[in-house]
């Protein structure tokens, strides 16, 4: 949505800082729409991410540190602002893209929401977007309630939005030197958009939960095993967050639970994800 939307309106060069899946996608689209990209990753990103992005003709540059770091890094290379900036929430369009992840979780559901959504949450424009969908729907008439909760996943090394949910903050506090993990995309120190992410888990009376690294490799093992489904980490993330909040009883037994699966495995795989 975002390079469709900004070519459209004549722009072709864009930039962004990633942890592979949206350098991946900027690199692709902006091939496929014939501009520019410049993508900053963390070093430690999977070498398949920062490939995909060279074959498909990105310049790809390398940062010693997290995604802020490489945030920081385009930030000072693009001050005269030659590059669209499609940062998490620096720019309209990504969001609208997103929000289609709400609208087909309710049409799935023959438009009757969940109770529970479970999300990886790095930069959150994925949870903030799945509830403005909410939000649109009730507006259009098309739900007369919203009984969703909507519930954000970190790594205990990196957990910005979980100590500001348990703090009762409306705001994230950056969390200095976070933790290496294999799920790469929640590495995030501080989301852009910190204040939409807890405002989105408040209104809709959601929660912030972390789970281990450990917690995370079991879980992609387990529900390969159970559903002949290969998750990636962020993906076991979410589903060792759901098994913590079913033992807790913070999930009933009859209650509708979709959780978000954001990423290939395949890509990850030089991270040892299969204990």
């Amino acid at each position: 949505m975002a390079v469709s939307k900004a070519t459209e309106l004549g722009i072709r060069s864009f930039c962004v800082p990633t942890a592979g899946n949206a350098g991946s996608a900027l690199a692709a689209y902006t091939a496929a729409a014939g501009g520019e990209s410049h993508i900053y990753m963390p070093v430690k990103t999977p070498s398949v991410f920062q490939e995909d992005c060279r074959v498909m003709g990105a310049k790809v540059t390398t940062v010693d540190g997290s995604i802020r770091d490489a945030g920081l890094l385009m930030a000072q290379d693009n001050k005269d602002q030659q590059w669209f900036d499609i940062s998490t929430l620096k720019e309209p369009f990504r969001l609208e893209g997103k929000k289609t992840m709400g609208y087909e979780i309710a049409e799935q559901l023959q438009w009757t929401l969940p109770d529970v959504i479970i999300y990886p949450t790095g930069g959150g424009t994925g949870l903030i977007g799945i509830w403005k969908a909410f939000q649109e729907m009730m507006t259009l008439g098309w739900i007369h309630q919203i009984p969703t909760r909507m519930i954000a996943v970190q790594m205990e090394g990196c957990r910005p939005v979980v100590d500001a949910y348990e703090q009762k903050l409306d705001y994230c506090v950056l969390a200095e030197n976070p933790e290496e993990t294999a799920a790469n995309g929640l590495r995030v120190p501080k989301a852009f958009g910190d204040r939409l992410i807890m405002k989105t888990i408040y209104q809709s009376h959601g929660e912030a939960i972390a789970v281990s690294e450990m917690e995370m490799l079991q879980s992609i093992s387990e529900f390969a095993r159970k559903s002949g489904i290969f998750l990636s980490p962020e993906g076991g993330a979410v589903y060792a967050a759901y098994k913590t909040m079913c033992i807790a009883g913070r999930i009933k037994e009859n209650e509708t639970v979709v959780l978000i699966n954001t990423g290939s495995p395949y890509k990850y795989m030089e991270n040892h994800i299969v204990l």
